[in-house]
């Protein structure tokens, strides 16, 4: 019992001193049992999310955590529209042209797209109580990351459940995420990514250079750390004055 509390005291305390969680707006309910850390609430933004996950990871004792961490919906929406919005972004990504594409809606398997004569993946996509799954596999983990923001861009999506598999299996590297993240920055119709810098070291991801506004400045950082495997952002961005 003792641990348990020393634990959840942990957790706690390094959540309030992280201003980016902004703990205090945003509570996080803690629980520890047998090693494994539980985080259940709603984040204001996914930085927050990936914050709290990381400042869980690192405490003593903790060997395993359960995240039912959920980001505020940026415009409400019900499980439906949710993914039909999924849908149609994965359906129009033309790098995902090769990959058939399925939901899991109440009444059953509704298939979307049928494999391509050349099938280079599946993906099928499951929305409930606002967090979005996608399973099966595709050709890389380019592929599997484009899938995860395209599925995080939605409004009203609160979490992503990315357990696409990567076939044949491919070893991330630094290079990998960095391309990831500029084909990221690169889609986003809201950011001008023409002058970024992105720099990539075990996870941590220091995006350089210059944009027009706070916006834009948002945008960038937010699409970072949307990027399966992201574990850090470093803003060394800067105002075009």
């Amino acid at each position: 019992m003792q641990e348990k509390i020393t634990v959840i005291k942990q957790a706690l305390a390094a959540f309030e001193r992280e201003p980016a969680i902004d703990f205090h707006h945003y509570p996080i309910t803690v629980d520890f049992d047998a090693g494994v850390l539980t985080l259940e609430g709603e984040v204001k933004d996914i930085a927050a999310k990936k914050l709290a996950l990381e400042l869980a990871a690192v405490i003593p004792s903790v060997t395993g955590i359960i995240d039912r961490l959920k980001v505020a919906a940026a415009e409400p929406m019900t499980d439906k529209i949710i993914c039909e919005h999924v849908r149609d972004a994965l359906v129009q990504e033309s790098a995902l042209n090769d990959c058939a594409i399925s939901l899991y809606v109440p009444e059953g398997k509704e298939v979307v797209r049928e494999p391509p004569l050349v099938s280079t993946g599946a993906i099928e996509i499951a929305v409930e109580n606002g967090d979005v799954l996608l399973e099966g596999q595709v050709p890389s983990l380019a592929h599997k990351r484009l899938a995860g923001v395209l599925a995080w861009w939605v409004p009203g999506t609160q979490n992503v459940l990315n357990c696409l598999i990567v076939e044949p299996p491919e070893e991330d590297r630094d290079d990998e995420l960095t391309d990831a993240v500029r084909l990221v920055l690169e889609k986003d119709p809201f950011l001008n990514a023409d002058q970024i810098q992105i720099l990539s070291h075990n996870g941590q991801i220091t995006l350089d250079g210059i944009v027009d506004s706070h916006a834009e400045m948002e945008f960038a950082v937010h699409d970072a750390w949307y990027v399966f495997g992201v574990d850090k952002v470093v803003n060394n961005l800067s105002l075009r004055t």
